[in-house]
């Protein structure tokens, strides 16, 4: 018996205990082999010219015993001699299919997937033996390589009918930790075939079992056959041109592989050449997962190489911004030694950055040519968006701009920033925006009045996430966001306030802190009292921040302002009450505060004492 070198046996222990997650990816590494041996023969009957070899002739087997505890893998692809065996096989991290593909790198269409020469060695996860026949093409001799993967490995002449390899696994027993029998069961192959190598380009079959009725009446009984059937579908979708493609089969593909029972609202097909390459078909869904807005839920993109999936989530391929994005990218990418992640290169951020502006510009082209399908999608998935402008101090915002919409009063309609922007009224200074918990609240606010009487329309906020988007952008257009409670409307009717600074300070010195001041402004019409804010914090935001589960014990505070309507009756009424009694001014001051409170959607510190001093009052 040969033994492995040193380093091989510790690279062989590390591998079966550490480098693959999970252990039924042994299957994908021994079929992605076996494609690989089939390649290399394709290709070399084309170089070298040998007729006689057709790729539909080409095909890998699987068969399971499970009286025996087998899982047998056949291709009748290239083949190893002795010396290839003992070379490819006996060295671990040793890859043939490494040293074919460097040989004829300058070749187009190959597609040879094994590089690190440890995927065949996986088989040692689920197996206590391992057997490999194989016949060179063009050998009249056959050999058997055989190993315990510890102990070492034994090369002999065997018997083998054609040119190709045979992998036979013997099964491990059953552990409390690990049923490998299921490696065994038809529905488990089947499965993880679908799962892993489905667009392998050569038929992977296996003799299935399948039932027939026989007989009519009380005479019928079904009986059980076998049949060679084939388990992949061999042509990824993606890989076809899309003008074969037909709606209905890129609906189907979604709904069956991302478990939606409805269509995606659009889908991306792109084929890239170039320095980087690379096919990726993308679905923007209907309607987010049940787990979108979780933290269970993972973003990512398959990723396949030649058809074969390498991994079901990678995550570097999408921005956050576009997490609910599903599809997959096939590409030739640096892939670390077990194959399960990829190393961070360049051609992975040029794929990422590619795939971003895909899903911009296909939003982009719904929002202008199909606004409800847009606003659909946008019911949908407008938080993240607007989260995503938020995110990272804005990195994104310049991408994510044009696709927010919000609720406009005057039009009473979703509109984009864009289309706010356009219809701007003449000398209006900024973007006008509001907040509240529902559209109907917020067009009722004292705030809106002065600038709708002024011809100016209002953004509706209603998400959480909505005003410090907003903040973060700063500006659209070079015009400023700024909210109808800022202290500062840019209306200059609404700045000719009344002054009465002894009623104002006697108001503020009843309130203490609650308030930064108080005023009697012109900005309200038919109400009698109201809030705006100064500094960076608004009232929105006080109540937002203060929900949080890491707010400071002695919450955020908006620097509120009080405003009075200098033009309404309790004007009148609580400067007569200045005058002759301080004692029922304070307490009109003190409902005044709560009423504005109210009017904000915000808690009153005492709703019994309120109720006291409007009884008293009345």
């Amino acid at each position: 018996m040969k033994k492995f070198k040193t380093e091989s046996q510790k690279i062989l222990d590390m591998m079966i205990n550490s480098i693959y997650t999970h252990k039924e990816i042994f299957i994908r590494e021994i079929l992605s082999n076996a494609s690989d041996a089939i390649d290399k023969l394709y290709y070399k009957s084309l170089t070298d010219g040998i007729s006689g070899l057709a790729r539909e002739d080409f095909a890998i087997e699987i068969k399971a015993d499970k009286e025996a505890r087998t899982l047998t893998v056949t291709d009748n692809g290239i083949g190893m001699t002795a010396e290839e065996m003992d070379s490819n096989l006996g060295v671990i991290a040793k890859s043939g299919s490494q040293d074919f593909k460097k040989n004829n790198e300058q070749k187009e269409d190959i597609n040879i997937i094994g590089q690190f020469g440890v995927g065949f060695y996986s088989a040692f996860m689920v197996s206590d033996k391992v057997e490999v026949i194989s016949k060179a093409y063009g050998s009249d001799e056959a050999n058997k390589w055989t190993s315990n993967g510890s102990a070492g490995y034994e090369i002999a002449p065997a018997e083998r009918e054609g040119h190709g390899t045979t992998i036979i696994m013997h099964i491990r027993p059953d552990a409390e930790e690990e049923k490998y029998g299921k490696y065994l069961e038809e529905y488990e192959i089947r499965e993880l075939v679908k799962k892993y190598s489905d667009y392998i380009r050569y038929p992977i079959k296996m003799e299935t079992t399948h039932y027939k009725t026989e007989g009519e009446g009380d005479d019928a009984k079904e009986t059980e056959y076998k049949e060679a059937e084939t388990l992949n579908s061999m042509v990824p979708l993606w890989k076809k041109n899309k003008s074969e493609i037909k709606p209905e089969e890129y609906n189907s593909f979604y709904k069956d592989t991302f478990y939606d029972m409805e269509d995606p609202i659009a889908v991306i097909h792109t084929s890239v050449e170039g320095a980087v390459s690379y096919k990726a078909l993308l679905f923007i869904p209907s309607h987010p997962q049940y787990n979108y807005y979780t933290k269970n839920f993972e973003k990512g993109l398959k990723l396949y190489t030649d058809g074969v999936l390498i991994t079901d989530c990678c995550k570097d391929l999408l921005p956050d911004h576009f997490s609910f994005v599903k599809g997959l990218v096939d590409s030739e990418l640096t892939l670390n030694v077990s194959r399960e992640t990829i190393q961070q290169n360049y051609r992975l951020k040029k794929i990422a950055s590619n795939i971003e502006k895909k899903i911009k510009d296909k939003l982009v082209d719904l929002l202008i040519n199909d606004r409800e399908k847009y606003e659909k999608f946008y019911k949908g998935f407008a938080t993240q968006l607007k989260y995503g402008i938020y995110d990272n101090w804005g990195a994104h915002k310049d991408t994510l701009k044009d696709l927010v919409l919000f609720h406009s009063i005057k039009e009473d309609k979703l509109v984009t920033l864009q289309e706010y922007s356009d219809k701007m009224g003449e000398g209006q200074k900024y973007v006008y925006y509001a907040t509240g918990a529902t559209i109907e609240s917020i067009k009722a606010l004292p705030q809106c009045e002065k600038v709708l009487d002024s011809g100016f329309d209002i953004l509706c906020l209603t998400d959480d996430i909505d005003e410090f988007a907003l903040r973060v952008l700063g500006t659209f257009n070079e015009k400023e966001f700024r909210s109808v409670a800022s202290s500062d409307l840019g209306l200059d009717e609404a700045e000719a306030a009344i002054e009465n600074k002894e009623l104002t300070d006697f108001m503020k010195e009843k309130l203490g802190n609650k308030v930064a001041e108080v005023k009697i402004s012109s900005r309200l019409k038919t109400h009698p009292v109201c809030f705006s804010t100064k500094g960076e914090v608004s009232m929105e935001m006080e109540k937002v921040l203060n929900k949080l589960p890491d707010a400071p014990a002695e919450g955020v505070k908006a620097q509120k302002v009080l405003e009075i309507n200098g033009n309404h009756p309790i004007y009148d009424k609580l400067q007569k009450a200045f005058d002759e009694d301080k004692e029922k001014a304070a307490k009109l001051t003190e409902v005044l505060f709560n009423q504005a409170l109210l009017i904000e959607g915000m808690a009153i510190e005492s709703p019994t004492r309120l109720a006291e001093l409007v009884c008293e009052l009345i």
